[in-house]
């Protein structure tokens, strides 16, 4: 699937009939400067997903007389899915995974014969995501794209233009205008306003942005800002005193989260199983050339999940860039990251984190503190990953985990399930998050 086509849907369904704001044409705000990213023409997005189609799309194809192409004619650039009024479409992908317009020298035809515009809005807007917030729209990227990973290209903010482009084009695909917003709740049964969840987020990202500490520290004291939120009651702190409190929880964290990762205790034999099975999800490719071959029938994903549940032995081919190593091999401390190595991973959570890509219907709905602790679930399973390509650089293992993990986090719908659910809220509620990402540190 392509990774718009879920998105839209939560983002249509985000959208009330309620009386908060109306969306009105919104500006795109709240770029991360920190973030490059240009196409680089590696083309694994031509190869990776499935692109559906809206139908506006599917008009300009049309119009695009494709029909002299025998391979084309008949409509046979796109695939039908469902029947009737239930019915998608997704252009046709040739038998390598490959779409049907990418040509032998890796260029997109419909790009090279009518221009940019012309292609389908999910390629135009990949790897950018918007997320509604308040008035405006925040933008955060595909990490899965290997150019978003390895930061290339010119500044986020020089993409201002056609980000405003995309946004006003989102709108009206998806007829929003007029549609009334709400921020995502807390938690169950505690929501703040627009303002002060963004004083929440403010704060997470001053957190993770402090390098005196590392990032699995930041990490551990995140965990331990939301487990006091969830225990707080803020229906009289608001405004300037939920900023004052917030300020003042956080400066007492240094004192209660211990600089030293190895003086936590290892995590719990369950702690281990639920983390390996989320693990199976966030590292599977099931689509494109890296689809692992552990995937490609119903018996080796049992077979995988069932390995993976066990810990014990080769792990699993869920994803064809996986070496053959064993799950004790991976159990073996490989040392701290590299400062370009936590450099990125500082990037890319503080680009989830502002964009609140990680909560709403951004995420399968999950509530603020919800989102942030599966968002937190990725920092062990990228240093699993790392650990998996020692061989190579750690910078360059760490893009490569990134780039894995972040192809699933908050699109593939095994982690909106209500499995994936309930086994992040007992690692929550058991403190296991806080250990894992301890222990994958060492």
């Amino acid at each position: 699937m392509h990774p718009y086509a879920a998105y839209n849907t939560r983002i249509r369904l985000f959208f009330t009939s309620g009386k908060r704001l109306v969306l009105m044409s919104w500006p795109v705000r709240h770029l991360p400067v920190l973030q490059n990213w240009d196409c680089q023409g590696c083309t694994d997005c031509c190869r990776e997903y499935r692109v559906y189609l809206s139908e506006e799309d599917r008009r300009r194809l049309a119009e695009q007389d494709w029909e002299q192409e025998p391979e084309a004619a008949g409509r046979r650039w796109e695939v039908q899915e469902g029947p009737g009024r239930f019915a998608r479409y997704h252009l046709k992908q040739r038998a390598d995974g490959r779409c049907l317009f990418l040509s032998e020298q890796g260029r997109c035809r419909i790009h090279e014969r009518f221009g940019a515009a012309a292609k389908p809005f999910a390629c135009r807007l990949y790897p950018f995501i918007l997320v509604p917030a308040l008035d405006h729209w925040r933008v955060s990227l595909r990490y899965a794209c290997p150019a978003a990973a390895q930061n290339q290209g010119k500044p986020l903010p020089e993409h201002a233009g056609e980000l405003s482009d995309y946004a006003a084009e989102m709108e009206r695909q998806e007829k929003l205008a007029g549609r009334t917003i709400a921020p995502p709740a807390l938690q169950t049964g505690q929501c703040a306003d627009w303002p002060d969840l963004f004083r929440f987020t403010e704060i997470l990202s001053s957190i993770l942005s402090n390098r005196k500490d590392r990032l699995e520290r930041r990490w551990r004291k995140c965990l331990a800002l939301a487990a006091l939120c969830r225990q707080a009651k803020f229906d009289e702190i608001k405004g300037q005193r939920l900023k004052e409190f917030l300020e003042l929880v956080t400066s007492g964290l240094d004192a209660e989260v211990p600089a030293d990762p190895s003086a936590l205790t290892a995590p719990t034999w369950v702690g281990r199983v639920l983390f390996r099975q989320a693990l199976a999800v966030l590292v599977r490719k099931d689509v494109g050339a890296q689809r692992g071959s552990a995937t490609q029938s119903r018996f080796a994903l049992l077979a995988a999940a069932w390995r993976f549940a066990r810990g014990r032995g080769l792990v699993p081919r869920v994803h064809a860039l996986l070496p053959q190593i064993t799950f004790d091999e991976l159990e073996t401390p490989l040392g701290p990251l590299s400062e370009e190595a936590e450099l990125l991973l500082e990037r890319y959570y503080l680009v989830k984190v502002n964009s609140l890509q990680f909560c709403g219907p951004a995420n399968f709905g999950l509530p603020f503190w919800r989102g942030l602790e599966s968002l937190a679930l990725t920092l062990p399973a990228i240093l699993w990953l790392v650990r998996a390509f020692g061989a190579k650089p750690r910078a360059t293992a760490a893009a490569r985990a990134v780039s894995i993990v972040d192809h699933n986090f908050a699109y593939s719908p095994h982690l909106g399930g209500r499995f994936q659910r309930l086994a992040l809220h007992l690692l929550a509620q058991r403190g296991e998050l806080e250990k894992l990402i301890a222990w994958y540190s060492r």
